[in-house]
């Protein structure tokens, strides 16, 4: 039987998704969107959150957009691309953050936090792992509406911005391992799909979910020898039926891992924990005992890595060797191919932007948009994830109990 909190909870639920007159009445005037763009200053940051063309098709419907110049440089979009788009280019982030709205890709740091205004708007990356409880108290003192993009959920209830994200990263790792496993990266000088007469090398895949389904197909499509490990078998079925293909899969077992690992020239960490930690499923002693030269990309490091021996790396230095393996760390992956998964944010983060606009307040559209919703961590000032609540031990405030009363 459901507990008196969690049957308020559902009733907010409801009344907060009612078609409302006001709600109805301001999705028919729309909103005039005022959205700044800042240069990212996260090391190693190089996506951008709007191309040139989105944002032509944001200013023709008469939003505004500040950009600071050299946002796109890592992306070979020049300024002159946005201005022609019908952007308003500013020199400093300062004068960005005069905007309404700030969308950006990383979690903002220390320095972009203390410009924010006063009740602003913010789109981003959340990054638990990074965010400091400080943060939020500056931002829950400035009222700030907070929306992170890795939590915003689409129709189906994925979470588009981390899928194509993990397919980016999927493909990008095998890609990241056979550069690795060339003699003058210190590889074994070994090639993914070997010759007529030569084996294949041997790709171990951790995890089943976007990026592992990723990374087979890019290992496969290179002629590799792949086997794949995950801890439902749900996951590894229907990675069967995706591929079309029998492969070797197994569930996660210490020993059966083990054995795959001793022969393997190639290992990706592809888990994405529910909550928390990534699973740390791969010990060091199972990392000792692996070949001399081989590779091992753990995309799973933004979460903490699912071998032991993983340790953040980065773009600049992203690598290092222990017991003789050649370990790839980078969290942020997919701003090494920054033009791609440059294209790939916009593709959502663009419809999104229209429909704020054609709907009207911010409070209206998040009533409407339920995946939009599961973004927002601070409405207002007022901390809404629970998870974040925990961590840090603030006041936590369920959002659609809020977004009833209005």
């Amino acid at each position: 039987m459901s507990t008196g909190s969690e049957l308020l909870k559902q009733l907010a639920r409801e009344v907060a998704m009612l078609p409302q007159e006001q709600t109805m009445e301001a999705g028919r005037k729309g909103k005039h969107l005022f959205i700044g763009i800042p240069k990212e200053v996260t090391p190693q940051e190089h996506r951008v959150p709007l191309t040139p063309a989105s944002v032509a098709v944001l200013t023709g419907r008469g939003h505004e957009i500040l950009v600071q110049r050299g946002v796109g440089g890592s992306v070979q979009f020049q300024d002159s691309d946005y201005s022609e788009a019908g952007a308003k280019l500013v020199d400093d982030a300062r004068s960005v953050f005069e905007a309404d709205m700030i969308l950006k890709v990383a979690a903002p740091v220390e320095a972009e936090i203390a410009l924010l205004r006063h009740k602003q708007i913010l789109i981003s990356a959340l990054q638990m792992g990074g965010q400091h409880r400080e943060a939020l108290r500056s931002m829950m003192d400035k009222k700030v509406t907070a929306v992170a993009w890795d939590f915003i959920k689409d129709r189906e209830g994925i979470y588009p911005i981390i899928r194509a994200m993990g397919e980016i990263a999927g493909n990008t790792a095998i890609q990241v391992a056979a550069e690795y496993l060339s003699t003058d990266k210190g590889g074994q000088g070994l090639m993914l799909g070997g010759i007529s007469g030569v084996a294949p090398a041997e790709v171990v895949v951790i995890g089943a979910g976007t990026v592992g389904e990723f990374a087979t197909r890019a290992a496969l499509g290179a002629g590799a020898s792949v086997k794949v490990f995950d801890k439902s078998i749900y996951r590894l079925r229907r990675l069967q039926s995706i591929l079309g293909q029998r492969i070797w899969t197994s569930v996660i077992q210490p020993d059966v891992l083990l054995q795959a690992l001793l022969q393997a020239d190639v290992a990706v960490g592809a888990l994405r924990p529910e909550h928390g930690r990534t699973p740390m499923v791969v010990n060091e002693d199972m990392v000792g005992q692996m070949k001399t030269g081989s590779v091992i990309v753990d995309v799973s490091i933004d979460r903490g890595g699912c071998f032991e021996t993983s340790e953040q790396t980065s773009l600049t230095d992203p690598v290092f060797r222990k017991y003789g393996v050649v370990h790839y760390c980078v969290p942020n992956i997919a701003s090494r191919v920054p033009r791609t998964a440059s294209y790939a944010l916009t593709n959502i983060f663009t419809p999104i932007l229209l429909s704020m606009g054609e709907m009207g307040a911010f409070e209206d559209v998040i009533k409407r948009n339920i995946g939009l919703r599961q973004g927002v961590y601070l409405y207002n000032g007022a901390l809404t994830s629970e998870i974040l609540s925990e961590a840090y031990r603030l006041p936590y405030k369920d959002l659609d109990i809020m977004l009833a009363a209005f």
